[in-house]
Order: C-alpha cells, then structure tokens, then sequence
C-alpha cells in the first residue's frame, strides 16, 4: 500500500491529540493517511495496552485511516538505535508516502524526543540504496518522501505554517475521546494524569482555536519545519 501521508507517534493518542484534525482534513479530501504508534504505552498509569489497541483501532476508524501499525517498541525507551532505526526506514520504504509527520523535537516526554530523532535520521537514510533492509525477505528499493513537518505536543513553537481544521475539529476530537480510559471521565476510579485532568480538554479546544485565529480560521493545528516551505500565492486567487 502507498501512502500520502504517514504520522509517527510514540504512542496510541499521540497523533489524535496534536495532527488528528490535519489527518481528517487529508482523508476527507481522498488521501490515503497511516499512523504507525511506536510503543503500545503499556507504561500508561491509566488502561491497559491491550485497551489502548482497542481504543486506537476505534481512533483510527473515525479518521478514516487507510493504514494503522504498532511497532511494538518498549514504552519509556524510545531512544536510538540501529534496530529501531533500520525498522522505521523500512516502513518509510514500503509505503512510500510523499509526506511524514512526526513530533517536534523538544517536548516533555522523552519518548517523544526519541521518535523524533528516529524519524529523522530514517527520512534520510531510507534515501541511501547501501543501507539495506528487507520487506517480507525481499531487498526494498531506496526512497524517500518530499518533507518532513514536525507536529506541536506539549511545548510550543513558533509555527512555520498552520493547517486550518475547522472542518475536522470534531472529528479530531471524537477521535481523542476513542481513548477513553486516558481523558476525563468522572466515573473512573483510576488515578488522575496529566492529561485526565477535565482542564487538558479544555487547554486541547482553546490551542486550536488560538492558531485558528491566527490564520483567520475557527480552529487549526501547528506544524514547524527545518527547510523552507514553498506557498503558492496563486492560492489565493481562487478564495
């Protein structure tokens, strides 16, 4: 399967929480959209991982994902490595997607850091023909997409771009609220974390509304990138 679009995650919710808006908007316009998960966050202090499969499959029927993959990577100990490096350029290989998201490379989480760096390096070396690696015992060609964009988790950047969502606001978050063991709910006996909390909704709807305004636009979702980005002025002309 070929990709448009493929999001790398450190863990289930991930992508839900900080791109799934911009995923929406590409599988409403006909994109073919993948989300590969890294870890099953088994460290979770809420849920279960087995739940968090449940609730990321669920996740990833309401954004019409074309693909979703977990890799099964230890939670809590994303960090470099040439394993887990040489399997994320061959998943950048098999499905060949034009564009990869991936978390901005200084957050709170380490995981998050790690999957970062990994993406990187992986989006570079999947171009290289000398680093070899094996797609169900066949030798995959060298790829690799146009652009890597980095998508905003807990600290924020200074955006170079902002996706509108205003279209796919709720499906985003009907999306995050699949993972219901993670968020508010009144009724859990479980103990509260960070993003439990009723205000971490809250903070999730007035972030999208802060850089919708930015652009003019009820909601949107911030992506930052290290190359220039081209913008088509004649864009413009058909609004």
């Amino acid at each position: 399967m070929i990709l448009d679009l493929l999001v790398f995650a450190a863990h289930p919710d991930d992508a839900e929480l900080s791109v799934g808006g911009t995923i929406a908007r590409f599988a409403d316009a006909g994109a073919k959209v993948g989300i590969i998960d890294l870890t099953k966050g088994e460290l979770g202090t809420r849920g279960t991982a087995e739940i968090r499969m449940e609730e990321a499959e669920k996740a990833a029927k309401i954004l019409k994902l074309a693909h979703r993959e977990n890799l099964g990577f230890k939670d809590g100990s994303i960090k470099f490595n040439d394993e887990y490096l040489k399997t994320i350029i061959s998943k950048i290989r098999k499905y060949k997607p034009q564009i990869v998201l991936a978390p901005y490379f200084n957050d709170r989480h380490p995981d998050h850091i790690g999957t970062s760096q990994l993406v990187k390096e992986a989006m570079f070396c999947s171009g290289l023909p000398k680093i070899i690696t094996e797609d169900s015992g066949q030798t995959q060609q060298a790829y690799r997409p146009q652009k890597l964009f980095y998508f905003m988790q807990t600290y924020e950047f200074k955006p170079s771009f902002i996706v509108d969502i205003s279209s796919t606001f709720k499906t985003k978050m009907d999306a995050v609220y699949a993972y219901s063991t993670q968020f508010y709910n009144p009724e859990s006996k479980e103990p509260e974390t960070f993003i439990s909390q009723p205000a971490f909704i809250k903070f999730l709807e007035a972030r999208a509304q802060y850089f919708g305004f930015k652009i003019g636009k009820e909601y949107g979702e911030a992506f930052y990138s290290e190359e220039e980005v081209e913008l088509n002025l004649l864009e413009y002309l058909k609004k």
